[in-house]
């Protein structure tokens, strides 16, 4: 008995003293709740609109301010026509349109005010959302205008009509289609390169590498070109799934996803060789990949859970998850059809990415063992 108590006093110490086990076992539990914690909620808060206002009178400003104090929605730009409106919502930037009519005060005496809700709905599921937040709070402040005219008629003071642009059917795949395209070509481009140098580590195979006459940066390139033309192929055939089956459109340059498409894969590339050189065998190089990738970009990026409602510190990790930015480049040239004159932002982030994911690939490679 006493021997058993030993062995198990000695198996205690073994586990305190393996940092990498103690993370698992605490840090592990601890981040999934905080991340689940406040990213799981239906709730959306900080949502940005845009505002068409002409009359800007008194009643007009004041239901735009009991929209903005709600919590739910951020005024982002103000409108002065019409035309502004598809602009603004091809930034990907806006989420809902408030748009009033003309003379919005002497018509909501009479009961003729009408105002016009339009959701981005390449998400549907958060212009749904959004666009019930605003006919709540457009209710509540007709009951308090009625409550505090002398207006005994039974008519609504204000007509609201909604309006879905881009997916008027509200179709769920045109929001999930590009997200499992961006966590599908994450997972696969990263994880498959991640164990690629780690196995030549554990098979002993890497030493026939080191006395090459190749450079580092060639055996990094060459382990990622493979990868990257089926990659390639998983791409195209998500998108031609999606298409065929699920109806999405195809309204921007297909030459320029494709481009993105390869752009994003090889900062995934590029991940997974910088994985693979600080991994010491497969099983570390998958789990760091499957563990370190596949959570922040499904919670963090965007793709379920609408970034704005999240704390600052978690928005600020998931600008710096290459889905983050891919995710809004597959919506905008599939959905929308912009070009790059509107995603060169997003474009100019996935390549700065690809080249700081490569530089510290190249510097953490050991040419000796």
């Amino acid at each position: 008995m006493n021997r058993f108590a030993a062995f198990i006093n000695k198996e205690f110490r073994h586990i305190l003293r393996d940092r990498r086990t103690l993370l698992i076992l605490f840090g592990m539990p601890v981040m999934q709740v905080l991340l689940f914690g406040f990213v799981l909620t239906n709730e959306i808060k900080n949502a940005a609109i845009a505002v068409l206002d002409p009359s800007k009178d008194s009643e007009s400003i004041a239901l735009v301010n009991k929209l903005t104090s709600s919590g739910y929605f951020r005024l982002e730009k103000n409108l002065t026509s019409a035309e502004d409106l598809e602009p603004a919502f091809c930034t990907g930037k806006i989420k809902m349109a408030v748009v009033f009519p003309d003379n919005f005060s002497p018509k909501l005496q009479t009961g003729e005010a009408q105002l016009q809700l339009i959701g981005d709905a390449s998400d549907p599921n958060t212009a749904t959302t959004l666009v019930n937040y605003a006919n709540a709070i457009v209710a509540d402040f007709q009951q308090e205008k009625t409550r505090a005219s002398d207006i005994t008629h039974n008519l609504p003071l204000i007509t609201v009509q909604s309006r879905m642009r881009y997916n008027p059917e509200q179709k769920g795949a045109f929001n999930f289609v590009p997200g499992v395209m961006t966590l599908i070509l994450m997972l696969v481009s990263a994880m498959m390169t991640s164990i690629t140098i780690a196995r030549e580590k554990e098979l002993g195979t890497m030493e026939v590498l080191l006395v090459s006459p190749l450079k580092p940066i060639q055996i990094i390139l060459g382990k990622t070109a493979p990868y990257l033309a089926l990659s390639f192929l998983n791409a195209v055939v998500v998108v031609l799934l999606g298409i065929v089956v699920f109806g999405m459109p195809m309204s921007g340059s297909v030459l320029l996803l494709a481009a993105e498409c390869l752009l994003y894969m090889f900062v995934a590339l590029s991940l997974g060789i910088f994985i693979s050189t600080r991994a010491k065998d497969q099983m570390t190089a998958m789990f760091m990949s499957a563990l370190g990738l596949m959570m922040p970009t499904m919670l963090l990026s965007g793709f379920i859970f609408p970034r704005e409602s999240m704390p600052l510190p978690l928005q600020v990790i998931g600008n710096a998850i290459p889905a983050t930015w891919f995710n809004p480049i597959v919506k905008g040239i599939m959905i929308k059809g912009v070009g790059l004159e509107v995603l060169w932002k997003e474009t100019l982030v996935l390549g700065g990415m690809a080249v700081f994911f490569l530089g510290l690939s190249m510097r953490n490679f050991k040419d000796r063992l």
